[in-house]
């Protein structure tokens, strides 16, 4: 590969919004180079690459690095036009597909940290809202999938992307917090749609290992539990 046409990916593995990107490489054929990342000690590159936010994943493309995992999800898209699309060629599907990612990004990622950062009283109240919000989507997507063809991997694009980063791991979540989100007697089609999603060549390729997740998400709910107990 010539040197202008490199790409290169900073993350971290157990990042959502890493994850996002490295879905959309995968899915689209990208060939790229991965720097994993230690965000206790972030390198010289990331911090020149991400001057303003200082995080990950920075997606570096002839040289010039894109920041946002949402922004560059659509760099992605309009770079390489080869392969299945992200987003879908008509502009009313399009919007749908922008309005529900940024749905996802707004109100589940943060109501889902939430979760793993609380325990007893609080976190039943972050499982209700996030339930809440799961609901919405749940009523969203009744119409949304209704409106395709039903073979997930035929449509998958920014919506599947941004939903399984967050939820693919559901087992790990569970097997840390005691309690599920993508209840399937709740929410039979965000279920059966995370299913098919996890049927993805793209997707079982990112997917880490099921100790490795629960061995990170058991470290970080117990320093999140730890600095509460002592604020």
């Amino acid at each position: 590969m010539a040197e202008k046409d490199k790409v290169i990916l900073h993350g971290m593995w157990a990042s959502p919004y890493s994850k996002r990107v490295e879905l959309a490489l995968n899915f689209k054929g990208i060939p790229y180079e991965y720097v994993e990342e230690d965000l206790r000690n972030k390198s010289e590159l990331l911090l020149q690459y991400n001057p303003v936010h200082k995080k990950v994943p920075v997606l570096v493309h002839n040289g010039n690095a894109i920041a946002e995992s949402i922004v560059i999800l659509e760099y992605i898209d309009e770079t390489w036009k080869h392969g299945p699309n992200l987003l879908p060629a008509d502009s009313y599907r399009r919007a749908q597909a922008r309005f529900w990612s940024t749905f996802i990004q707004d109100q589940l990622v943060e109501a889902t940290f939430l979760v793993v950062k609380t325990d007893g009283e609080a976190q039943q109240k972050a499982v209700d809202q996030v339930y809440e919000k799961l609901n919405v989507l749940e009523n969203g997507m009744k119409t949304y999938l209704a409106e395709r063809d039903a073979k997930v991997e035929s449509n998958f694009g920014i919506v599947e992307i941004v939903f399984s980063a967050l939820f693919g791991c559901y087992k790990a979540h569970e097997e840390v917090l005691g309690t599920k989100f993508i209840v399937p007697e709740k929410f039979p089609v965000l279920f059966s749609w995370l299913m098919g999603i996890a049927e993805v060549e793209a997707v079982k390729k990112a997917t880490p290992p099921h100790e490795k997740v629960v061995g990170i998400l058991q470290l970080f709910r117990q320093s999140a539990l730890k600095s509460s107990a002592a604020a």
